[in-house]
């Protein structure tokens, strides 16, 4: 779902209505990239790339990168060989990524468009955070995968040491959406980020909500001390 209003919101709140998230990533669209690599300070090419590797792809595989945005994640997966298809419900994300040579779907995440059984793996980078039901994601991701299909989530996450925690989510509340201001189109997006970050379910909840929607072989690994994780299980 995307806001067609003339005036969308600058960023949304705790609450995630579908229709202000999706508003919300419209306004970020035009440099969302560049933003996001200089507030992880160059990290995030090296997310991108161990995920594709906890995927595991292989040439002739289906995969489903969900929330991809503006597709650079899913150049990154395709890059195996695989079948790569690109989905999101912001349309301005998806248009900001037109000049990549993948398939594109707008799609939600709670009542996605594709079949039972479609994928043989699937993948959802930094968007499972911004649903208002991640059960009901979870669930639908379980529906779309074959049975034994692979799913790899990458999304922030708590650091594992407390001193470097703090500071951390200093760094969250005040240095980002300062940085933000500079460098992307949308500041005030930026301050949700902060706050649905430290909202967000550390890696053991995490965990156990992906094996409440029925996966298992469920485990994670840390990645730059915790801020994010790799969450890695079966249908």
């Amino acid at each position: 779902m995307a806001s067609t209003g003339a005036n969308p919101p600058q960023r949304a709140s705790l609450e995630k209505d579908p229709a202000e998230v999706a508003a919300m990533f419209d306004g970020v669209a035009r440099r969302y990239d560049i933003t996001n690599t200089v507030l992880s300070f160059g990290q995030d090419r090296g997310w991108r790339k161990k995920t594709r590797k906890a995927l595991d792809l292989r040439p002739g595989d289906i995969v489903l990168d969900l929330a991809a945005g503006t597709a650079v994640s899913t150049v990154e997966l395709a890059s195996s060989g695989a079948h790569c298809v690109a989905a999101d419900f912001s349309l301005g994300m998806l248009k900001a990524g037109a000049h990549r040579d993948v398939p594109k779907v707008a799609a939600d995440a709670l009542s996605l468009p594709f079949a039972d059984n479609s994928f043989d793996a699937a993948t959802i980078s930094f968007g499972l955070r911004n649903v208002n039901d991640v059960p009901t994601a979870l669930a639908e991701l379980r529906r779309v995968l074959k049975p034994g299909g692979r799913l790899v989530i990458c999304e922030f996450s708590t650091p594992t040491l407390k001193p470097f925690r703090t500071v951390y989510m200093e760094y969250l509340m005040k240095a980002l959406p300062a940085v933000a201001t500079k460098v992307s189109s949308s500041p005030a997006a930026y301050v949700y980020l902060a706050e649905s970050i430290r909202a967000w379910p550390d890696q053991f909840a995490l965990g156990d909500l992906i094996r409440e929607a029925g996966f298992d072989r469920v485990r994670w690994q840390n990645m730059t001390g915790g801020i994010a994780a790799i969450h890695s299980a079966r249908a």
